[in-house]
């Protein structure tokens, strides 16, 4: 039962009291098999046993941070990347325990007689530069009465030139109008009447532009807002609509840009590393269940500088085979045990033979951690992991001057300091003794079932270590779905999937969302085989401002 997300009171507690009772009864398990420790001279048995009791503390630690404690998963700074999953968040009992961790430090080094070093400047603080709002001027002068010198009582010219500046950030409310078009008519005199042409619509006759649209989309997909919100902020501006009329703007552009959508995906796939991940989504509509909603699968692929999402029934592999469309690649996937039953699946249908999977370091690391606390000695295998990290961290900090020499770097350094580091890690991991059912164990068994997998980065300089890159995507349709909570039907699965991939590429391509949403809509009106994706964008805005810029 998932506690977090249940509003039966009654149910909690009942669920809290099985949870105490659970709890008690691990405890007595514990104390008896300490016991049972201290009298036994058996070597081997005692080893066993020491095992099953911290077995059954992490039980117990498990059962009581559900039922009181903190969530989170994190561990003290060890100076390696973390990657966290799309769905997790810092807890306020963690912040809390921060803050108070500091200010122990603080009063520690108070009292002592060494001077605390200076702090560094805090992140954040101090106006930021703003290059891209524009800058307008305005001019303040005195009043004719306040024109009078309070020292001499003459009268105070201006002082050519001079003045003192200050800004200021200054909102511009939004501002809806009614564009009224007057198409001029001509009639010729054998009576043919010819009518100029107004501009495109997503909708034949309808009222709402383009650019209303985008921006619908924009504030929902990439912003979060769902549709009612959008509707009040409208009223406030003046705009009387509805979420059904918004909604039909939003299908509307999804049905011109569909286009841009299905090249988006192929061009993705043809990366020749790609990256791929999942997370849930819901779905509310006729024939779902648990009140009205059941759970289907957001699928997220990167590659070439672009990503798409895809909203499929199920995790399954035949619905990683649906979103791969064959592909034949190098994919960089999480532990999920899906994925090998997809390869199994795509090797009986395509031709050349299914893609080659690559496991995320990342997940390997964090079933380290998640073991930490009750067996010290995984502090190791993240000690081997993180500096296999400083490794990477090394060549990105590298000053070269190509892709190509950053490539050849990477790919010297993997072999001279990266591949004994995974031989280590090898090495130390065969040689421990854990229960399988431990979290120790599973972690051992993670790294030792995807061994392969987790080292074919020492092979091609192009696979990165983990999946970080699209578990960051995801994290814009996961704070989507928590506001707007899902899709209401196939048709919206169809929208969401469509937009949240043109306006995530738009963002990865630098360039304005709203401007490349109204471009790419213009041109598939005109010509609907004219496709424009957000790299493509980005290249001629590129090409336009060299062209303008002098020699």
């Amino acid at each position: 039962m998932n506690a977090a997300t249940c509003n039966d009171i009654p149910l909690l507690r009942a669920y809290a009291k099985a949870l105490e009772d659970e709890v008690r009864t691990l405890h007595r398990r514990l104390g008896k098999l300490t016991t049972e420790i201290a009298s036994l001279k058996n070597q081997d048995q005692q080893t066993v046993l020491e095992l099953e009791v911290k077995l059954l503390q992490e039980a117990v630690d498990r059962r009581e941070r559900e039922l009181f404690g903190d969530s989170s998963e994190r561990r003290p700074k060890d100076g390696s990347p973390d990657g966290e999953s799309s769905e997790s968040s810092e807890s306020s009992e963690s912040i809390e325990s921060s803050e108070s961790s500091e200010s122990i430090e603080s009063s520690e080094s108070s009292e002592s007689t060494k001077p605390a070093p200076p702090r560094p400047p805090r992140r954040g603080h101090g106006p930021r530069p703003q290059p891209q709002l524009p800058l307008v001027f305005t001019r303040h002068v005195l009043d004719e009465p306040d024109l009078v010198c309070p020292e001499c009582g003459d009268l105070l010219p201006e002082w050519a030139g001079q003045v003192e500046e200050s800004d200021e950030i200054i909102v511009v409310e939004r501002q809806y109008k009614i564009l009224r078009h007057q198409k001029q008519k001509y009639r010729c005199a054998c009576g043919h009447i010819e009518t100029a042409l107004g501009p495109p619509k997503l909708i034949p006759g309808g009222r709402y532009s383009i650019d209303f649209a985008a921006d619908v989309a924009v504030d929902k997909y990439q912003d979060h807002l769902p549709l009612n919100r959008q509707v009040e902020r409208m009223a406030r501006a003046g705009l009387v609509v509805d979420t059904q009329t918004l909604w039909d703007q939003l299908s509307a552009l999804v049905r011109v840009l569909d286009g841009c959508y299905q090249a988006l995906v192929l061009h993705v796939l043809a990366a020749a590393v790609l990256l791929v991940d999942e997370t849930t989504w819901h779905f509310f509509g006729p024939g779902t269940k648990r009140l009205g909603r059941k759970k289907g699968t957001l699928w997220g692929a990167v590659g070439n500088g672009a990503v798409f999402y895809q909203l499929e029934g199920s995790r399954s592999a035949e619905a990683a085979v649906a979103v791969l469309r064959g592909y034949q690649g190098i994919l960089v996937v999480d532990g999920y045990d899906g994925y090998p039953a997809m390869v199994r699946a795509a090797g009986q249908s395509v031709r050349d033979g299914p893609p080659l999977l690559v496991y995320c370091l990342t997940h390997a690391r964090r079933k380290f951690v998640q073991a930490e606390p009750h067996y010290p000695e995984a502090r190791r295998a993240i000690e081997l992991i993180g500096k296999v990290y400083e490794v990477e961290a090394e060549v990105d900090h590298a000053e070269v001057g190509s892709e190509a020499e950053r490539l050849e770097l990477r790919a010297r350094l993997r072999r001279e300091k990266s591949a004994p580091l995974m031989k280590q890690l090898r090495t130390w991991a065969l040689a421990q003794r854990a229960l399988p059912r431990s979290s120790f164990g599973r972690a051992l068994s993670y790294i030792d079932e995807r061994w392969t997998g987790l080292t074919r980065f020492l092979e091609d300089a192009r696979i990165p270590l983990d999946t970080n890159a699209i578990e960051r995507l995801l994290r814009g349709p996961v704070l989507g779905r928590k506001n707007h909570l899902g899709s209401q039907s196939p048709r919206g699965m169809t929208v969401a999937g469509c937009l949240y991939s043109l306006l995530a590429s738009a963002k990865l391509a630098g360039v304005d969302p709203r401007a490349y949403l109204r471009e790419a809509a213009l041109r598939a009106l005109a010509n609907p085989k004219d496709v424009l994706l957000p790299h493509q964008y980005r290249a001629e805005l590129d090409a336009r401002a060299a062209a303008a810029s002098p020699p």
